[in-house]
C-alpha cells in the first residue's frame, strides 16, 4: 500500500493499492489498465475519501515550448507542468492571456478536464489541442478543441473518454494582440485602456490569497462546489426575495449563480463535523483541520447539498472529484421540485 495523503490537497488518511509516477508518456505502454486506476495530477481537485483498491497514476511529466507566429504564440506544454508556473513563465516573457487563471491549482493534464476558469475567463477560450494515451487502441492521439466537448467545469474526459484517454499534453493558442478582461469582481476597478497583464494577474492573485487558504497550511481542495446554472425565471424569484444576490448571465434562458454566496447565504459558514468546516473567508470552500475522514466529509458536503436545495430550490455539485474505494464517486441531493 501507497499514502495518498501527501499526495492530494485535502490531505485526508488514505491509501491505494499501487503508485506509478510518469515522467515519459512512454511508461504508458507497458501498464495493465485491465485493472482499476485513477490519473492524478498535483492532487488539488481530487479529495481520496478512504482507501483506493487500485493503481494511482501520477502525471510527473515536463516540458514547455514556446512557438511565436504571425497572430499567434503557440504554447505546448506536458501533462504533468505546473498550471500556475506555467502562467507565470508566460507573464514573464510578455505573454498575456492566461493572467485571469493565474494562482489555479494543479497540473495542465489535469485543467481540460474541468475546464479551469476565472474571473470571466475559461480554458475553453485557449486551447488548441490535447494529445494523449488511446488506452483501447494503445496509441498516442490528437484532440482538436472541439473533440474536447469543453463546458462549464466539464469536457468529454468526464464522459465518453472518461478513464479511456490519459492527457500526456496540452497545447494553447494565445493572440499576440493581447485583450484584458475585466468583467469580474475587482478586475472591474482596472482601467482597460492603461491595464497590462501583469497587473491583472496581481490583481487576481491578491484576491485569490485574501480568500482561499494555503493548502500547505490548512488542507483543502479551493472551491468544492460548481456554480450551479438556473432557468432565468427561477434567478429573477430568487433575486425578488434576495436583491444582493450575485447573478450572472449565461444565456437568454439561464443564468449562473454564485455558490459561495448561496452557502453564506444560508448562515453555512463556519458549520463544521469532525475536523471538516466551511472556511469563514469564503463559503465555497471546504478546509480539513486534520483528525478527520471521508465520512465527515461526505456528512458535511450532505448537509450543505441538503440546506441549499431546502432554502434556494437549487441542487449543489461538488466540483472536486471525491474517489471512493472502487473509483470515483459522486455525492448528490435529490431535487424535489
Amino acid at each position: 500500500m501507497h499514502s495518498l495523503q501527501s499526495l492530494h490537497t485535502f490531505s485526508l488518511p488514505a491509501s491505494c493499492s499501487s503508485l506509478l509516477r510518469i515522467t515519459d508518456p512512454a511508461q504508458l505502454y507497458d501498464h495493465d489498465f485491465s485493472t482499476p486506476f485513477y490519473i492524478l495530477g498535483e492532487g488539488s481537485n481530487s479529495v481520496f475519501l478512504s482507501d483506493y483498491a487500485g493503481t494511482v497514476i501520477q502525471m510527473a511529466n515536463r516540458g514547455v515550448a514556446i512557438e511565436e507566429q504571425a497572430n499567434h504564440y503557440v504554447v505546448r506544454a506536458a501533462a504533468g507542468e505546473s498550471w500556475h508556473a506555467l502562467v507565470m513563465h508566460l507573464l514573464a516573457q510578455g505573454i498575456g492571456g492566461l493572467e485571469n487563471l493565474v494562482l489555479i491549482p494543479g497540473t495542465l493534464g489535469a485543467a481540460p478536464i474541468q475546464n479551469i476558469g476565472a474571473y470571466g475567463v475559461e480554458l475553453a477560450d485557449v486551447l488548441y489541442q490535447v494529445r494523449g494515451f488511446d488506452i483501447a487502441s494503445r496509441t498516442m492521439q490528437t484532440l482538436d478543441k472541439a473533440a474536447c466537448e469543453l463546458g462549464y467545469r466539464d469536457s468529454v474526459f468526464k464522459h465518453a473518454l472518461k478513464d479511456r484517454f490519459i492527457i500526456t499534453e496540452v497545447t494553447l493558442q494565445l493572440p499576440k494582440q493581447w485583450q484584458p478582461v475585466l468583467s469580474y469582481g475587482p478586475l472591474k476597478t482596472l482601467c482597460h485602456e492603461t491595464v497590462t497583464p501583469q497587473v491583472v494577474a496581481e490583481q487576481v492573485m491578491a484576491t485569490r490569497r485574501s480568500k482561499l487558504p494555503d493548502p500547505q497550511v490548512l488542507a483543502n481542495a479551493g472551491s468544492f462546489f460548481k456554480n450551479p446554472v438556473v432557468d432565468k425565471a427561477q434567478a429573477d424569484a430568487l433575486a425578488s426575495r434576495y436583491p444582493d444576490m450575485p447573478s450572472f448571465p449565461v444565456d437568454a434562458q439561464h443564468c449562473k449563480l454564485a455558490a459561495g454566496w448561496l452557502i453564506e447565504r444560508a448562515g453555512l459558514k463556519g458549520y463544521q463535523q469532525g475536523g471538516i468546516r466551511v472556511y469563514e473567508r469564503q463559503a465555497l470552500v471546504l478546509v480539513n483541520e486534520g483528525h478527520s475522514n471521508g465520512e465527515d466529509l461526505k456528512a458535511v458536503i450532505c448537509h450543505i447539498q441538503h440546506t441549499i436545495l431546502t432554502q434556494f430550490d437549487i441542487v449543489l455539485e461538488h466540483e472536486v472529484r471525491l474517489i471512493g474505494p472502487q473509483g470515483e464517486i459522486t455525492i448528490q441531493e435529490a431535487h424535489y421540485g
